[in-house]
């Protein structure tokens, strides 16, 4: 490393002789990264955080494409006291809403919605379109109520038995079959109890990811609202618009002004402390202990021009960044969007020690020539290796599966390179050309104090210092293995008390959707459903210990198509109405079997054309096909990562009895993928990114004493960072994973700069490297912190937690630095003293 950059003596001679030739090539490439960067966009959809290869991804976008999303909605609260009014104004409103196009699209945004059931029809035919489940439980029931009527009517009949009512020997209990009733008859109207709220579900034909789709169909929706004056059909009535289309679009424009909020407020916080701490070293090199107006006056003054010296080069990078990540990747991630504040921090990092450096070289009365060189030489050579081995730790995470890690990985490992690029070489040309315009001033009157004014100090209490540090160390392996991991997904999702008060209103009304958070398997023959539907039954009978499966659709098993199906459903029925009509339960005209007599009237198969909308709407692909995918749904919650894992597991490859593969697809099953492959892949990333920094440190130092000193701030750093988290929080989750290999890379650049630094100075200046090179670390850390802080304040519990682990993070990599690592050092002057001294003796 070092024959390279004396190699490169002349380059950066040529940059500051030529500095202005350098700004303009820097400026044209950073102005065609902009204007690439400027197509970036924010996709939140976590299907594309998996490859594209993978069975589950592929699923899920084959339903998206066929079955045309899992159920999200437009939805449409329609509230006045007037029922009504409120039906006349659905009933207006739906055609217009269906014909809705939007400009440049090819069809209209919406397919279907839900609205009027023909209920008369369902309440006289509904054991036609029970499965034989279904059937079989209903016939269980009654003729479990038989046999109690038969034992009731026994004179001597006494029952001891403290069994709810409600359940009947066959375990089936009424509320279990009112359940199936209402989800297959329901209301005629989607109306609340009270009868003053109607809510309309509208189903899309387009994208449900494509943001600009949802933005214009809520737009031209809400025009059609206005030109329909809902006042005109009852002064009370008010519209409120909802859905979980428009919770998406609301997700992506929160995180897009968290981002950019974040971004400014980070970013000025990081300037300012660069600016001042710069300010305060100039003024104490000028001024003294002495108070003067003048000096301070003068260092005010050119405070703009040094904010330019650092933002300049800092903007640039970012610039070729984001370009540069526009063109490899194309979008960013939920987690990549947050990458711009962060190489914003540690961009600085690099600016702060090189502007450190070369201010002491002026400082000692050195050249603007002879201090860029030195500078470039000594600091720029250990700049450049940590960001190297940042660079390079991150980069291995491009290597993971999950995009999560792999994209996050490339971008900062890409900018991190951009970075140090640009304080090493964009940050003297722009110095050379301030200086030379007279624009800053950093000689011996203007440059900071060198370390030579500060004196030879042993470290003080160094061995108490060590004693604590390692205890902590100690401590934080004892409780390593006990460091948990946050599997509820619901912790880790903003909330959106408008939207969720616009939600409030129309979910006074449920949706005629049966159930939630279904997984299908789209086939390519009806035939097909009916065997997977089989397959799926099987494989949850085997499932007696963690059973995920609660219940398995498809269109056949609720409408028969075949003949004998058609027939053996009628018998069914029949059998039903047989035992219905027995002399024990003839009289009996509760409510419940007063439905089902009526329910069992079917005596003839129903043709297709009869099937109300409502229930063939459930099972019709995008293009009209019916029947052609099979819904499954979880009987346990799957904001649980681990529950949502093992539903994955039971349902996410489906083998039937002739040898065929299904693939399921859905969020839920995505979000387990990713959540699988992180807890599989951080592991290997963590070993593999630390073997990396190892060995870039080995080759830079060509030593492995000097190499391990410089890793012990790292090592010891991040083991504080989990016992700090185990103890206090957060909690490792889907999203600060990835803190963990890209903290390898950061944390590591206090230990390379101080050991650097420490090695040029020889024994016993550990203090003096501290009061210059620590400073820096102290800064460039700082700054770092605040990158991350920004997250901090925002409303994402999952990106919030990213900026509290890596604050922890370089808090505690910095105390590494700061303390255990120079107290360790002083120990070992020390005890090679108290050697020579015995030696002596």
């Amino acid at each position: 490393m070092n024959r390279f950059f004396e190699s490169l003596r002349p380059f950066i001679r040529g940059v500051v002789n030529r500095a202005w030739l350098v700004l303009f090539i820097a400026a044209l490439f950073a102005a065609a990264g902009g204007y690439y960067a400027s197509f970036l966009k924010i996709d939140t959809d976590f299907s594309k955080l998996i490859p594209e290869d993978y069975p589950s991804y592929q699923a899920l976008e084959r339903v998206r494409n066929t079955v045309g999303g899992e159920g999200s909605d437009l939805a449409v609260g329609i509230v006045s006291p007037s029922f009504e009014a409120n039906k006349a104004f659905a009933e207006e409103l739906i055609p217009k809403a269906l014909k809705l196009k939007g400009e440049g699209y090819n069809k209209p945004y919406l397919r279907t919605v839900e609205y009027e059931r023909d209920t008369q029809f369902m309440e006289e035919n509904a054991l036609y379109f029970a499965t034989d489940k279904e059937l079989d439980d209903i016939k269980d029931y009654l003729q479990d109520e038989i046999e109690q009527a038969k034992l009731e009517a026994n004179p001597f009949y006494t029952d001891f038995s403290e069994e709810d009512e409600s359940t009947n020997e066959s375990g089936v209990t009424i509320g279990e079959l009112d359940s199936v009733y209402q989800q297959l008859v329901g209301k005629e109207y989607p109306i609340s109890d009270d009868s003053t709220t109607m809510t309309l579900r509208f189903f899309p034909e387009g994208s449900q990811t494509n943001i600009s789709f949802i933005n214009n169909l809520y737009e031209d929706f809400e025009e059609l609202l206005a030109t329909m004056e809902p006042s005109m059909y009852h002064p009370e009535m008010e519209i409120t618009l909802a859905g979980r289309l428009m919770r998406r679009s609301i997700q992506v424009e929160a995180i897009r002004g968290d981002v950019a909020k974040t971004f400014g407020v980070g970013a000025s916080a990081v300037i300012l402390l660069v600016i001042f701490y710069f300010l305060y070293k100039s003024y104490s090199a000028r001024a003294g202990s002495r108070f003067s107006w003048k000096i301070l006056i003068t260092e005010l003054a050119r405070m703009p021009v040094l904010a330019l010296v650092i933002t300049i080069p800092l903007l640039m990078s970012l610039a070729w960044t984001f370009g540069m990540a526009y063109l490899m990747v194309g979008n960013l991630n939920i987690m990549t969007s947050t990458l711009a504040l962060l190489l914003f921090g540690l961009g600085v990092d690099f600016g702060v020690h090189f502007y450190g450096r070369y201010s002491e070289e002026r400082g000692m009365d050195k050249s603007i020539i002879d201090a860029a060189e030195i500078s470039f030489l000594s600091t720029g050579q250990a700049v450049a290796v940590g960001a190297l081995t940042t660079s390079t730790a991150l980069l291995v995470l491009t290597f993971a599966d999950f995009k999560g890690f792999s994209e996050f990985g490339l971008i900062a490992g890409i900018g991190i390179l951009f970075a140090v690029v640009a304080m090493i070489v964009v940050m003297p040309a722009l110095l050379s050309i301030f200086e030379k315009y007279g624009l800053l001033n950093l000689n011996k009157a203007g440059g900071f104090e060198g370390e030579a004014t500060v004196r030879n100090k042993r470290m003080p209490a160094a061995k108490s210092i060590l004693m604590v540090s390692v205890l902590a160390v100690v401590a934080s392996l004892i409780m390593l293995p006990t460091v948990s991991f946050e599997y509820n997904f619901s912790k880790l999702e903003p909330k959106y008390p408008e939207y969720e008060a616009k939600d409030d209103i129309v979910d006074r009304v449920s949706s005629s959707r049966m159930g939630s958070n279904p997984a299908y398997i789209v086939v390519d023959t009806p035939e097909e459903a009916v065997k997977v539907a089989e397959a799926v039954r099987e494989k949850a009978r085997k499932d007696t210990i963690s059973p995920t499966i609660k219940q398995v659709q498809t269109l056949q098993e609720r409408f028969p198509l075949q003949k004998e199906e058609k027939q053996n459903r009628l018998e069914n029925i029949a059998e039903i109405r047989e035992l219905l009509n027995s002399q024990y339960l003839s009289n009996e005209n509760s409510e419940e079997l007063t439905r089902l007599r009526r329910a069992a009237q079917t005596r003839e198969p129903i043709s297709p054309e009869q099937v109300p909308d409502y229930l063939k709407d459930t099972f019709t692909t995008q293009s009209g096909e019916i029947g052609m995918f099979v819904m499954i749904y979880p009987s346990v919650g799957l904001s649980d990562g681990r529950k949502s894992i093992a539903f994955a597991d039971d349902v996410g490859t489906i083998n039937t009895d002739d040898g065929e593969v299904y693939h399921a697809g859905s969020t839920s099953l995505i979000a387990a993928e990713m959540l699988r492959l992180m807890q599989e892949e951080s592991p290997y990333m963590v070993v593999a990114v630390f073997i990396i920094v190892a060995l870039i440190m080995v080759l830079y130092f060509r030593s492995l004493k000097w190499a391990a000193l410089a890793l012990i701030p790292l090592v010891v750093g991040l083991l504080w960072m989990l016992l700090s988290v185990e103890l206090f929080g957060p909690r490792l989750n889907f999203f600060n994973l990835v803190v963990l290999p890209a903290m390898l890379g950061i944390g590591n650049d206090d230990g390379i700069h101080l050991v650097h630094r420490y090695r040029e100075r020889g024994k016993g200046s550990m203090m003096k490297v501290l009061r210059s090179t620590g400073e820096h670390c102290t800064i460039a850390s700082l700054t770092t912190m605040i990158g991350f802080f920004g997250l901090l304040f925002s409303f994402h519990p999952g990106l919030r937690s990213i900026g509290q682990l890596a604050v922890i993070g370089a808090v505690t990599t910095l105390m590494a630095a700061l303390l255990f690592l120079p107290a360790l050092i002083q120990w070992i002057e020390d005890l090679g003293a108290k050697k020579q001294a015995e030696g002596k003796s």
